[in-house]
């Protein structure tokens, strides 16, 4: 286990942004309180628990996968919690939006993979840098439970071909696999535990195994960018405002919920699925249940 990578003043030190820019990721670095974590997870289960057969639109999973923070407001405030934000800005600015948030789950002892794929594949804003994915731990994230795997320096290549699999045991939307060969001594094991976070860039390629242990691997996963981004596939995209300023309006934004599965915040959330829906699986030639 690697110790946290100390801050200045809460923020990355130009050196760790030097190391981010250079191998496209950087870990691991604090997030949140480790008893804020284990909190955040508590919550998480409890909505598990009540909510599993509640009479909403879609299935629960759908929910924590696709834009958790349009609909659960303890997405929203992990996304745009204070300390978080402040690393954020040493890779982004000062200007930052949402632009989605989800829970990664691996159930304990579980086959469930994610294959090695650029994330910026299927979300037609381009081969950009202003997108960082910030993954939060709210379990432990070991090479037994199924961390994740980076391979340094991938992020200097452009948006490569990826083949879609729809393979059932694999949590990606597509089962999108990048069509070239990544050897295991070109990959980085990202151990992180709870309140650590990862950082990386849209185009770094990255996958990871199964989860072996008897614990769940859970984790909340941020996708930031920065206002002058723009939707290049679709006619819309949306956003929820962070931190600074959006002199651009290329993003619809999207309001924080106050409560959990509101009427108007699902309303919202299938506006924005149903036109996040038409980019993330154009052309494919398969169905998934988060994006029906």
């Amino acid at each position: 286990m690697l110790d946290t990578l100390t801050l200045k003043n809460g923020r990355l030190t130009q050196t760790q942004t030097e190391n981010y820019w250079r191998d496209g990721f950087l870990f691991p670095l604090p997030a949140i309180n480790p008893k804020a974590a284990s909190a955040a997870r508590v919550e998480l289960e409890e909505i598990e628990n009540t909510r599993r057969t509640a009479d909403l639109p879609h299935p629960l999973n759908t929910y924590k996968r696709v834009n958790a923070h349009v609909v659960m407001p303890m997405a929203a405030r992990l996304a745009r919690d204070p300390a978080v934000l402040d690393v954020i800005e040493g890779i982004l600015g000062p200007d930052i939006l949402i632009y989605s948030t989800e829970f990664f789950i691996k159930e304990p002892n579980t086959r469930q993979i994610v294959s090695m794929h650029q994330d910026l594949t299927y979300w037609g804003l381009g081969a950009i840098d202003g997108l960082v994915t910030a993954w939060i731990a709210l379990s432990p994230a070991t090479p037994a439970s199924g961390c994740m795997d980076f391979v340094a320096a991938s992020h200097k290549n452009a948006i490569l071909e990826h083949e879609d699999s729809f393979d059932p045991d694999n949590l990606l939307s597509r089962g999108q696999e990048v069509k070239v060969n990544v050897a295991e001594s070109d990959k980085t094991s990202i151990e992180i535990h709870p309140g650590q976070m990862s950082l990386h860039h849209g185009l770094t390629i990255h996958g990871s195994g199964p989860n072996t242990t008897d614990d769940r691997r859970i984790a909340c996963v941020v996708r930031y960018i920065r206002p002058d981004m723009a939707q290049q596939v679709g006619g819309q995209d949306f956003a929820m405002p962070a931190r600074g300023d959006d002199k651009f309006g290329n993003f619809t934004h999207v309001p924080a919920p106050t409560h959990a599965f509101a009427p108007e915040a699902l309303a919202l959330y299938d506006r924005i699925r149903n036109v996040q829906a038409q980019i993330m699986m154009k052309d494919a030639k398969g169905s998934t249940e988060i994006y029906a």
